[in-house]
């Protein structure tokens, strides 16, 4: 049994900063690829940022230069830092994580629940 659980949602002024926290916990061998999704209503869901477990970094063009990705792989843990946040980056937010559970010898994508995000005045 896996979970992630994100943390670190709310609303927060145009021009603002939240840092999301998404701990995954379980029978976990390793983990590959972490990642944040994010998904507005009406909209399909997209990917924010991603991290490789070497640290190797991509994001959606919106977010380049405002959001930053991380990880510490010894807490099994992604961080997201959101800053200059705008009205448009109000959405719910996914953790993602390709991970290798143990007895399974093919990785597995998990999501966690999602946290909100509300960028409002």
């Amino acid at each position: 049994q896996v979970q992630l659980v994100e943390s670190g949602g709310g609303l927060v002024q145009p021009g603002g900063s939240l840092r999301l926290s998404c701990a995954a916990s379980g029978s976990i061998f390793s983990i590959n690829a972490m990642g944040w999704y994010r998904q507005a209503p009406g909209n399909e869901r997209e990917l924010v940022a991603a991290i490789s477990s070497g640290g190797s970094t991509n994001y959606a063009d919106s977010v380049k230069g405002r959001f930053t990705i991380s990880r510490d792989n010894a807490k099994n843990t992604v961080y997201l830092q959101m800053t200059s946040l705008k009205p448009e980056d109000t959405a719910v937010y996914y953790c993602n994580a390709d991970l290798l559970v143990w007895g399974k010898n093919y990785s597995i994508a998990y999501w966690g629940k999602g946290t909100l995000v509300t960028v409002s005045s």
